[in-house]
């Protein structure tokens, strides 16, 4: 189950949950990372008691944590959810850990620390939008689909064309697609009224501030050795957290900068979205859709395999 932030991903998940014998897997990069709690919406306390839950909690935010991890953790577990009789059911806004999963995964280059260390000097002195104009350059199919602030991809598919010689979105069609050992219903939560979602994602980020996500942050760092360009201090939310906490911005903008962050994530999920095949859509906002997907799900499970 695909959606962007704040499509009503955990609520549907639930309403599996008492209808099926269901185990989730989180399909989320920012919620695999422990004490990142109020930042990510990570499923509450109770309803990680009430229903398992699975790639939760299970590195430290100084580690990195792969696309290609998610996939070999992934069908792990959706191994041993069907042996032990249970419905897995994946959900979360990571929509390259889905691509990973279902389309396999492109030779493409490890991590250039230096080459990113690199980028990052300039992208300090000219700015993201320079790095992703000259992206649209050499790849535009892969600079359509990044807002021009999206850093760590901008930065990833620029690492790769100075390794390799390549594009990325090159590399990515050669990819040969993996036949899946399961069958797998396919569901995407999208908006009728992206004012709407606008208005829940404000509201979360107002909530998310309430509950401490900048003490949250100050606490991570006083713990681990964190800089603001690993993988888990760029997600959103903690990136604009992370300059109030430096004296780079005022803490009264914060709830502003925060809104406008995950707006745009929200609107790059929605991008991958739509490029995806084999979805079945349904209205976010439609307000039966958690018992529409529960009718659809029973509806799939009735049926013999492979039909």
């Amino acid at each position: 189950m695909l959606g962007p932030t704040a499509s009503g991903k955990t609520h549907v998940a639930m309403a599996l949950a008492e209808k099926f014998p269901v185990e989730i897997v989180s399909v989320d990069s920012a919620q695999v990372y422990r004490g990142m709690d109020v930042g990510t919406a990570k499923p509450s306390a109770d309803e990680r008691a009430r229903v398992p839950h699975h790639l939760i909690d299970i590195v430290e935010p100084e580690d990195a944590y792969s696309a290609g991890r998610f996939r070999e953790d992934a069908l792990r577990l959706i191994g041993e959810i069907h042996a032990r009789g249970r419905v897995p059911v994946l959900a979360g806004g990571t929509m390259l850990y889905f691509r990973a999963l279902t389309q396999g995964l492109a030779a493409l280059p490890p991590a250039q620390p230096a080459l990113r260390a690199a980028l990052d000097r300039r992208a300090a002195a000219e700015g993201w939008p320079a790095l992703h104009a000259e992206l649209a350059r050499i790849d535009p199919a892969t600079a359509s689909r990044l807002e021009p602030t999206d850093a760590q991809r901008i930065q990833r598919a620029l690492e790769i064309h100075r390794v390799t010689g390549r594009t990325m979105s090159s590399l990515l069609r050669e990819t040969a697609i993996p036949v899946l050992a399961f069958d797998a219903l396919r569901v995407a939560l999208e908006p009728s009224d992206r004012a709407v979602l606008h208005r829940r994602i404000a509201d979360r980020f107002h909530a998310m501030l309430d509950s401490g996500l900048v003490d949250e942050l100050a606490a991570l760092r006083s713990k681990h050795a964190l800089t603001p360009e690993l993988p888990s201090m760029r997600s959103v939310g903690y990136r604009q957290a992370w300059e109030v906490l430096e004296g780079r911005a005022q803490a009264s903008a914060l709830a502003d900068k925060g809104i406008a962050a995950t707006r745009q994530l929200a609107k790059r999920q929605l991008t991958w979205l739509r490029s995806m095949q084999d979805l079945e859509r349904y209205d976010c906002l439609r307000p039966d859709l958690a018992a529409a997907i529960v009718a659809r799900v029973e509806d799939f499970l009735s049926r013999p395999r492979g039909t």
